[in-house]
């Protein structure tokens, strides 16, 4: 797989770890009801989704699976 193909995958995952982060604010800022059981279900799963995300060990996850970037592969130098 390429480095750029590998980019674009951890940059999606990345991108719904942070709508994962910022789900809560959106359900206040809109104004639904955080007691509905829907609602209720997605901020848990937000927020445990949110907190593997920040665990050293996804990245190590994602080197296994092919996604690891090597050094000098991501980013600008």
């Amino acid at each position: 797989m390429s480095p750029a193909n590998k980019r674009t995958i951890r940059t999606l995952i990345q991108g719904t770890a942070a709508f994962a982060v910022a789900l809560p604010a959106i359900v206040d800022a809109s104004g639904i009801p955080d007691t509905l059981p829907w609602v209720a279900g997605s901020l848990a799963v937000a927020g445990g989704l949110a907190r593997v995300m920040a665990l050293p060990v996804v990245d190590q996850l994602l080197a296994r699976v092919g996604l690891g970037l090597a050094d000098g592969e991501g980013g600008t130098q």
